[in-house]
């Protein structure tokens, strides 16, 4: 596959940079959407982006404002003199937003993960070589990202980028909204030589303190460029507060990831310093939230063992317990001390909980 990277879709971007693309999450309304794109523009951002059209997963929410921003992003456009771009699910889309000079398109996580959908868009830029990003699959399947970019490369695409956004699991929902699993984006890269990559940590982290961190990972691995959602008021914006900045913030966000070496010392290790602190914290708190899980498991088996008369303490269990936890513990690098001492510590606090538990249960007659 012949696909040609950002630095050769004609934007006349800086040549030691990677690509940024900034904006709101959703164009609300038009005086909104042009101060953040303005902001955007001065903050440094190569591209300016929009929601025009938001897959929600709630029916209730905000899902864009529709047409009636397109002309909005084209006044952007004037003002700025930046191209633009906006999300597109379907073949409608496609046609409605190129008519309104949209100059590149991105499809969205929601609409990858349907091969139908990818190809209905596919079907409608034929003959249409725009550039055209791809967010990964909500789901972890890499194939089927790589499926959808070879979509558009069928019917003539050649300008494609992957946008790596994280992926929907289970797993650490308390620290990031979508979990990076950073290994599948390398893997697209080796599905696809030559494939350039976006980091969109906006929607990896949910959260603007996890913005630095995931960026830097992002531009560390080799990625390409970056998408960051930028609004003039973010903590009133009508979708996706949370992981929203100001333009002022993304100027310095920016300053810090691609300027360290000219910017001041303590400014650029103050943001990594906050950024990597922030993280810990989240990742903490989901430390005790998976405690918390586990007592309400422990007070169920406490009351099982009263019923059934089993031993609260039960030594071949607590061995083999340890045992893989050590084993698991050393697999992954840890020190064995601290996982040997962090679960000797909570199940002494489960076998004292048992027995408050029971010795609180009147004894059967």
């Amino acid at each position: 596959m012949d696909i040609k990277g950002i630095k050769d879709w004609g934007m006349n971007l800086p040549a030691d940079q990677p690509l940024i693309i900034a904006g709101p999450c959703s164009a609300e309304t038009e005086e909104q959407t042009l101060a953040s794109c303005r902001g955007a523009a001065k903050a440094g951002a190569h591209v300016l982006r929009a929601g025009i059209w938001k897959p929600r997963t709630n029916p209730g929410s905000f899902e864009g404002i529709g047409e009636e921003g397109l002309p909005w992003m084209q006044q952007a456009k004037r003002q700025t003199g930046l191209p633009v771009t906006v999300e597109v699910a379907n073949a409608h889309h496609v046609r409605t937003a190129m008519a309104h000079g949209v100059d590149i398109l991105w499809i969205g996580a929601r609409t990858t993960v349907n091969p139908f959908a990818v190809q209905e868009i596919a079907d409608a830029l034929k003959y249409h070589d725009i550039p055209v990003m791809v967010k990964n699959p909500i789901n972890p399947d890499v194939k089927l990202w790589a499926g959808a970019i070879k979509r558009l490369y069928a019917v003539g695409v050649t300008r494609i980028a992957a946008i790596h956004r994280g992926f929907n699991t289970l797993a650490q929902k308390d620290v990031y909204r979508n979990p990076p699993h950073w290994g599948l984006a390398l893997e697209l890269k080796k599905l696809i030589p030559g494939i350039n990559i976006i980091g969109d940590p906006s929607h990896t982290g949910g959260k603007r303190e996890l913005l630095w961190s995931i960026s830097k990972k992002g531009l560390d691995i080799g990625f390409e460029g970056l998408m960051i959602e930028s609004h003039i008021d973010p903590d009133n914006a009508w979708s996706d507060a949370a992981q929203q900045v100001t333009p002022v913030d993304l100027a310095h966000l920016l300053d810090s990831l691609l300027n360290s070496d000219t910017a001041p010392k303590t400014d650029s290790t103050s943001n990594e310093l906050h950024s990597w602190r922030a993280e810990i914290d989240l990742l903490d708190q989901s430390l005790i939230n998976l405690l918390t899980q586990r007592k309400e498991i422990v007070e169920q088996i406490a009351q099982f063992k009263q019923e059934k008369k089993i031993p609260i303490v039960q030594l071949g269990r607590w061995k083999e317990m340890m045992r893989k936890r050590l084993e698991s513990g050393q697999n992954q690098g840890l020190n064995e001390k601290l996982v040997e001492g962090i679960f000797d510590a909570i199940h002494q606090d489960s076998v004292s909980y048992q027995r408050e538990i029971t010795s609180q249960q009147p004894a059967e007659a």
